[in-house]
């Protein structure tokens, strides 16, 4: 957790708004299987690059997707905007994406997200509906599991 708390701190630092989604925010809304990186919905401007660059550049950020590993710092070109981001930073990975499968841009998930106190600070997170439909609409093994546990939280909430 204490990785999650620093990306998390790091990138609320940078003033970019953003929306914890994905394994972190399950485990948020209760779910217990466990996850390695942090995935937040974000918009990915070319001047909110920038801000990632210039706050995680201490951290060696890589494209952790790519093959050989390419320095965040030198790609993409200034001025480029970014649908996703898949990071490889000292601290852990650290995924930013720009929308989520089954819900939708970044405005729409922030305008149904909850806002939870997480390590002394104010983080939304994913609502359970959408993280439900997120999960889903990946139709991953792990994921299926995943919203199984996650709709018993939601009807355990409900009172059903």
């Amino acid at each position: 957790m204490s990785d999650l708390q620093r990306l998390l701190q790091r990138l609320d630092e940078t003033g970019i708004e953003f929306v914890l989604v994905g394994g972190y925010a399950a485990m948020l809304h209760g779910s217990s299987l466990l996850t390695r990186d942090v995935d937040v919905c974000a918009v990915l401007t070319p001047a909110n690059i920038e801000k990632l660059r210039d706050a995680f550049h201490d951290l060696h950020p890589q494209h952790r997707l790519s093959m050989p590993r390419r320095s965040f710092l030198d790609e993409p070109a200034p001025g480029t905007a970014l649908d996703n981001l898949y990071l490889s930073t000292d601290w852990g990975a650290l995924d930013l994406l720009g929308s989520i499968t089954g819900v939708g841009d970044y405005a729409r998930v922030a305008s149904d997200a909850v806002e939870i106190d997480l390590f002394g600070r104010r983080v939304r997170a994913i609502g359970l509906d959408d993280l439900i439909a997120a999960k889903e609409a990946l139709g991953r093994d792990k994921d299926r599991i995943a919203a199984k546990e996650l709709r018993a939280i939601r009807e355990k909430l409900r009172g059903g």
